[in-house]
């Protein structure tokens, strides 16, 4: 359940860090109480990480309990877009994610998570006072701003796995690199 945090800091996810488990299952983690943010997407950012899932392998079965649960857990976080607004969104690289910038705006946002920057151009998001960030730059922001709650939040993601916190920090090498160096930093103290 997504509980306003103190901040009022608000994101719209991509489906892009959607759909990775072990960044979903952080980003979404973060947004649980005591929430670092609150987390939104749009009806077809799910039909979208539907479709992503079902490609990457996993089954109807899967893909469908996967999106199940993120709306039982987080059923604030679906923004509704209305017939017609989509057509008065900004040209985006990619028209295909107008839905997340309408989505981002209707949930008044304050930034759009994303792996994929270039295709929100930052001229077009700031008449909205949107930002956009990668995963990143978006979790080391988190982390900044409370490391000791990230660090929990961390260590209960850990824990539901089975795993410890240095194996959840592995996992984000590649896709959150900076995130990881300043956890590995704070391992190493």
């Amino acid at each position: 359940m997504i509980l306003t945090p103190d901040n009022e800091y608000s994101a719209v996810l991509d489906t892009c860090v959607l759909a990775p488990m072990p960044l979903c299952d952080t980003l979404l983690r973060c947004a649980e109480e005591p929430a670092l943010y609150r987390a939104y997407w749009s009806e077809e950012t799910l039909i979208e990480l539907r479709r992503v899932l079902l490609k990457i392998g996993l089954t109807e079965e899967q893909a469908n309990r996967r999106i199940t649960m993120m709306q039982i857990a987080y059923p604030e976080a679906v923004i509704s877009i209305p017939a017609g607004f989509l057509a008065a969104m900004p040209s985006l690289p990619d028209p295909s994610d107008r839905h997340v910038v309408a989505g981002a705006i209707l949930a008044k946002a304050d930034v759009i998570v994303t792996g994929n920057l270039r295709d929100f151009p930052k001229d077009l998001l700031e008449p909205y006072h949107l930002l956009v960030h990668s995963p990143d730059e978006f979790l080391l922001h988190q982390y900044h701003l409370n490391p000791w709650a990230m660090l929990e939040k961390l260590d209960n993601q850990a824990s539901a796995i089975g795993q410890s916190r240095t194996k959840i920090i592995e996992k984000f090498e590649v896709a959150t690199p900076l995130f990881a160096k300043a956890l590995r930093m704070r391992e190493s103290m």
